[in-house]
């Protein structure tokens, strides 16, 4: 198995894997869990060891907020197969630790790992199964798992009661920041304050207590020893403040069930994952969250800053984790598939020509025909477009016209088009135009047309394999005529024209097929 599971905070991804890893570990194989932070990683252990008590199955924790001596126990254990099921960080990737009969290896939060170390844990033990999680996966994971190259699942479902967290783009303005951090005190909740560099955490410590010196401010950072940075945590999750002020390091893992409110300075010094998972923070009741992404006063911001920040208010529905991800790979490029990075365009060949050739050789490898088949081409007829009033960002408008030429069968137009309507609302006429007439291309293609081209009083239909003039001596009663080597149609209807002609001469090809071979 190599599989990818995408599914918002709170929509199931943990019991995903505890199922998994259950049975994978009661089968007799060892099981890993790697998780980014040591925070992650404890909150991890603490549940599989609960979930598999009273199973006989021992359950070990490897990471810097492990004691040297325990660190020994849980590494002899697995060297030994003693230990079943071991939850930790990147410290599973040592050299010294080894495995016993490894079977199955799950990733959590797998956006925030690097290519070289996925490569290494996965090699840890041959045909290893590897099941990876993440509500936004990276544009690299998620170009492998639309390829074919790695299985992907998503889960729709939101917990009962969720509702979305309201989302604000707006400058910095204390006397806002002090509203927003008194409201959520006031109905009895709490707050995140959220920045991007370490450095930041005293100026902004400074600043909250002038603006609200009556909450209590909590600080959490990376650079804290590992024990004092759970203590706060767990302190703060347990009620011990009113305000944490942290770097980034929450955005995975911290479950804080009153906190309703965060506030990220700086938003544009964050990646879209990022800001998506620093949202999913909040908000994990029934009471409405906000998030405030709070820029910087009179400082513009570029283009492509504003875009993806934009994509951050468009899509602040439940269950928007996996669109988040697909505007950040039309926003940042796939990356290299084969190689360690995890953006980026194909420049040199060209994004349509990179994704033709994987999906061959994706189809060849799977035992399938790698068919080379083109679309067919329709001259003379209206085309339609992705307007700029409906598609804003050039980069994404030309990345979808790439993902349209490549269609190949209706139902992933259908699928195409579902995904039009979820991420950038009701289709214009323009829009509709250009889907229909890519579907009479597919449409074409799978008759054995090349090309059709539309004229005034008439339609010329090529075949790919050129047709005697003996089969269609019978086809004058569909509106079919054979002329040097091409198809003639004449509407009955001299009204009918452009794709609604297209159409007709399709359905009267279609009609004959059954009785001429092309």
């Amino acid at each position: 198995m190599n599989r990818l599971v995408c599914g918002d905070v709170g929509f199931g991804k943990t019991e995903v894997a505890l199922r998994a890893c259950a049975a994978a570990a009661l089968c007799g194989k060892q099981v890993a869990i790697i998780a980014p932070t040591t925070v992650l990683a404890r909150q991890h252990y603490e549940t599989f060891s609960r979930r598999f008590a009273g199973t006989g199955l021992q359950v070990a924790h490897l990471s810097r907020m492990v004691g040297a001596a325990d660190a020994r126990a849980a590494k002899e254990g697995l060297r030994s197969g003693q230990v079943a099921v071991v939850v930790g960080t990147q410290a599973l990737a040592s050299r010294s630790v080894t495995f016993a009969n490894l079977g199955l290896l799950v990733i959590d939060e797998e956006h925030r790992f690097g290519v070289k170390l996925k490569r290494a844990l996965r090699t840890m033990a041959p045909r290893l199964h590897t099941l990876s999680m993440s509500a936004t996966p990276i544009p690299r994971t998620l170009q492998s798992a639309l390829s074919g190259i790695q299985d992907v699942s998503v889960l729709n479902s939101p917990p009962a009661k969720r509702r979305p967290v309201r989302t604000i783009l707006a400058a910095f303005d204390p006397a806002s920041v002090r509203a927003a951090l008194l409201r959520e005190f006031h109905r009895g909740g709490q707050s995140f304050f959220v920045v991007p560099r370490i450095e930041d955490i005293a100026p902004a410590c400074d600043q909250l207590d002038r603006l609200v010196p009556e909450l209590g401010v909590k600080t959490a950072h990376g650079e804290m020893k590992g024990r004092q940075l759970d203590e706060v945590m767990v302190g703060f999750a347990d009620g011990d403040g009113d305000i944490l002020l942290s770097t980034d390091i929450i955005e995975s893992g911290l479950d804080v069930p009153r906190a309703n409110t965060i506030i990220v300075w700086r938003p544009d010094r964050f990646g879209l994952a990022q800001l998506h998972q620093l949202r999913g923070r909040v908000g994990r009741g029934a009471v409405q969250a906000v998030a405030f992404l709070l820029t910087q006063p009179g400082v513009e911001l570029a283009d492509s800053t504003r875009a993806r920040l934009s994509t951050m208010l468009a899509l602040d529905r439940l269950g928007s984790g996996l669109a988040i991800s697909q505007r950040d790979l039309d926003l940042r490029g796939a990356g290299d598939l084969f190689g360690e990075d995890q953006a980026g365009h194909m420049k040199l060949i060209g994004v349509g020509l990179y994704e033709h050739l994987l999906e061959r050789a994706v189809s060849a490898a799977g035992g399938g025909a790698g068919s080379d088949q083109q679309l067919a081409e329709i001259n003379g007829s209206g085309k339609g477009a992705f307007p700029e009033s409906y598609v804003e960002e050039p980069t994404v408008r030309v990345g979808l016209y790439a993902r349209l030429s490549r269609m190949r069968s209706e139902p992933d137009l259908d699928t195409f088009r579902e995904e039009l309507e979820d991420r950038f609302g009701d289709m214009p006429g323009e829009v509709a135009l250009l889907l229909e007439f890519t579907r009479l291309r597919i449409a074409a293609s799978e008759l054995g047309v090349g090309k059709v081209d539309v004229g005034p009083e008439a339609i010329a239909i090529t075949l790919r394999n050129k047709p005697s003039a003996s089969q269609w001596r019978n086809s004058k009663a569909l509106g079919l005529e054979y002329r040097n080597g091409r198809l003639i149609f004449r509407p009955i209807q001299p009204s009918v024209s452009g794709i609604d002609a297209v159409r007709l001469a399709l359905d009267a090809l279609r009609a004959a097929q059954p009785k001429h071979e092309i």
